[in-house]
């Protein structure tokens, strides 16, 4: 029997927290995360474009596609980032953005990731985390596709842009003060 690869070693999780460039840029920074991309998931629409996404009725949200090495991240910790720097009590919306592609959602591969997923949840409600109940679909990732080329790395690309400076540079500041363990060098 061949060992095991690193590479099969991997899992993907996705995920939805409004503006997928927000996501991207906060999961860019965390050890452990090997890649990620941006793109459209679990929604009516087959290889659906920004445009289709932004008109809401498709059905997908934008999420960020992690592939994650869980020797050195697990399923919990990419979740408790998530819910750190997302607010996971807007249904439909994150701040500005408004509409159903806009939705906070957990959307899983394995059975693991969803039942650590809902213990999260019910341990965050428990706790009474945030000042309103949990929103957030968690569900199996029932498709995904890419978003276009000018959608990846969009925060690396254009860190002076004004969505970026006023919505994604301070989710990367949070992740980098609370999630310190977590961020690469």
């Amino acid at each position: 029997m061949l060992p095991q690869s690193h590479a099969s070693a991997t899992q993907t999780l996705v995920l939805a927290g409004g503006c997928f460039w927000c996501i991207e840029a906060v999961f860019k920074q965390v050890r452990g995360v090997l890649n990620v991309e941006s793109g459209y998931s679990n929604g009516q629409a087959a290889r659906p474009t920004y445009e289709e996404v932004c008109t809401g009725r498709t059905g997908c949200a934008e999420v960020v596609k992690l592939t994650y090495d869980p020797e050195r991240i697990g399923a919990r910790q990419l979740l408790e980032i998530f819910f750190a720097v997302h607010d996971p009590t807007q249904l439909d919306r994150q701040g500005v953005d408004v509409g159903t592609q806009y939705r906070s959602g957990i959307y899983t591969t394995t059975p693991e990731q969803r039942e650590a997923a809902l213990q999260l949840i019910r341990e965050l409600q428990t706790e009474h985390a945030f000042d309103a109940p949990i929103v957030t679909e968690t569900m199996p990732l029932i498709h995904y596709w890419s978003a276009e080329r000018h959608h990846q790395d969009f925060f690396k690309r254009h860190p002076a842009q004004g969505y970026c400076l006023m919505f994604a540079a301070p989710k990367v500041a949070k992740f980098r003060r609370t999630f310190a363990q977590f961020a690469k060098a």
